[in-house]
């Protein structure tokens, strides 16, 4: 029986399997192959996975393995959990067999009665060692896994990935080993465990967006402790959409941008701490995936916000179905777009170099400096300098506020958001209704800029499907973006009103 695990999953293309099992990087000891037939348990009501809890009985060879992954931490991409394992009779579960003791506790008020099977993963696994080659202990074992995850409706999902285990060893050893193997053969990172698949194909759920975590920095911290927890909580916000942005929901492609967004907030944030190469490098990789799903959004704004109001108004008529054909097409062919940005190799590399750069603290490789011995000094004696320094930068992208043209106010928005990132990272260290208030006027602002945002934006957008060789936006296109317009015109007074009570507003890092 073990009591934990710690792994990253890299997904792979089953056609790539032969170069993976010939590389050096894998080592030249021999492997081991075994059939793994598991069948995953849970409620009618769903208990355990509402409690992010795995009960599964494996069969291995001649004997049968019960096992119960407790609630998971993510890390930058790892996966790590409880585990507890105990042999049983046969393919059904006997929780009498953990006794008293923490699977137990994950398992809670649950009788055996209540189990229902889900789904079973059938699985080759070819299973190996990886050591370090300079003698520092270092174990990670490379299980590679094909076959298929099927439920008792008969609905399949094909498996085909990489599982790096850390045995022994600093965990910054797994994403250097998948680094490698990147550099090699096509490999993405899979966030979701069979389990959590298995689970979605159950219950026949797409999978489901996700807002951020909140980041809970303690003031006894130091800056650079808060830094990691700060790009943690931004990776796992990125990963938790991954599956609903592949998938192509509105809401899945907005949280992903939200968490590209987030991360490169931080980054430049705290950039004055970072060497400048580093800082340079993954800035220009979270840019390049942001823009690549830039249009999909866009297209999903005004499909679902600005095109639907005018259309309802009856106002149009055929024009508006041609303008929704065509803001379709234009949808589909920037989704596939996405979708192959997050599928490719450049994605995968900026999530492994991220972890490792995360877990190596390769930010403390730098020269010896006053800006470097911040990365110690307490957050809580840092963290109001960074908002003042946000906060300043949005007053002074909105002097002359009610004079501000279209670029100028998108400029300031920009700002607002940074302002806003950074409160989400440091709302921890102030009083609570400090904080609430001032994210009320802050969020309204926002808001009401937003929205004269996604109007230009649908004016660029339009213009950029003309007809080849026509010159002019789809017909229709005019009659959405007056209709806005005119909207936008009517309430500017209270835009100004908002951003005259945000001005007048007191930033809670600033109270005593």
């Amino acid at each position: 029986m073990s009591d934990s695990e710690i792994e990253l999953k890299l997904a792979v293309d089953p056609s790539d399997l032969p170069r993976i099992e010939s590389l050096a990087e894998l080592g030249s000891g021999r492997s081991t192959r075994k059939r793994l037939e598991s069948v995953y348990f849970d409620t009618e009501d769903r208990r355990l996975r509402a409690r992010d809890v795995t009960l599964r009985v494996r069969r291995q060879g001649s004997h049968y393995v019960q096992t119960v992954k407790a609630a998971r931490e993510r890390a930058g991409g790892l996966l790590s959990r409880g585990e507890w394992e105990v042999r049983v009779a046969g393919g059904e579960p006997d929780l009498a067999r953990f006794g008293d003791g923490p699977a137990r506790d994950h398992l809670g008020l649950l009788a055996v009665e209540e189990l229902r099977p889900l789904f079973a993963s059938h699985i080759e696994r070819d299973v190996r060692i990886v050591t370090g080659g300079n003698g520092d202990g270092t174990a990670i074992e490379v299980a590679i896994d094909r076959g298929e995850i099927r439920t008792s409706e008969g609905a399949v999902l094909p498996v085909c990935e990489i599982e790096l285990e850390l045995k022994r060893g600093e965990r910054r050893t797994l994403f250097e080993l998948a680094l490698r193997l990147a550099e090699s053969v096509p490999v993405r990172l899979e966030t979701r465990s069979k389990s959590d698949r298995g689970s979605a194909l159950a219950s026949r759920t797409p999978p489901a967006a996700a807002k951020a975590a909140p980041v809970g920095i303690s003031g006894d911290w130091t800056v650079e402790r808060a830094l990691e927890e700060i790009l943690r909580c931004c990776i796992e916000h990125l990963g938790a959409n991954e599956g609903a942005a592949l998938e192509g929901t509105p809401e899945g492609i907005h949280q992903t941008r939200v968490a590209l967004r987030r991360m490169r907030s931080a980054l430049t944030l705290f950039r004055s701490l970072l060497p400048e190469d580093q800082h340079a490098w993954f800035v220009g990789e979270v840019r390049w995936l942001a823009g690549e799903l830039g249009p999909v959004r866009d297209w999903d704004v005004f499909l679902g916000e600005l095109l639907p109001p005018v259309e309802e108004a009856g106002i149009g008529g055929a024009k508006m179905a041609g303008l929704r054909i065509v803001a379709e097409q234009a949808r589909d062919a920037a989704g596939r777009r996405a979708r192959d940005a997050l599928l490719s190799r450049r994605r995968a590399v900026l999530a492994l170099r991220m972890g490792a750069w995360i877990e190596a603290r390769e930010w403390r490789r730098q020269d010896v400096s006053e800006a470097a011995a911040d990365l110690f000094a307490p957050i809580e004696d840092f963290a109001g300098a960074l908002l003042d320094k946000r906060h300043r930068q949005a007053l002074r992208r909105g002097r002359g506020f009610r004079k501000l043209d279209a670029e100028g106010r998108h400029e300031l928005r920009i700002a607002l958001k940074k302002l806003r990132y950074a409160c989400e990272f440091f709302q921890s260290l102030y009083e609570p209704k400090p904080v609430a208030r001032f994210w009320k006027q802050l969020s309204a602002l926002q808001s009401a800029l937003g929205h004269l945002n996604d109007v230009v934006t649908a004016a660029r957008l339009l213009d950029g499907v003309a007809p080849e060789g026509g010159g002019m936006a789809p017909d229709g296109a005019g009659i959405v973006v007056g209709w806005h317009g005119r909207g936008v015109a009517e309430l500017e007074p209270r835009i100004a009103s908002r951003w005259e009570s945000f001005v007048a507003s007191e930033p809670f890092w600033a109270r005593g």
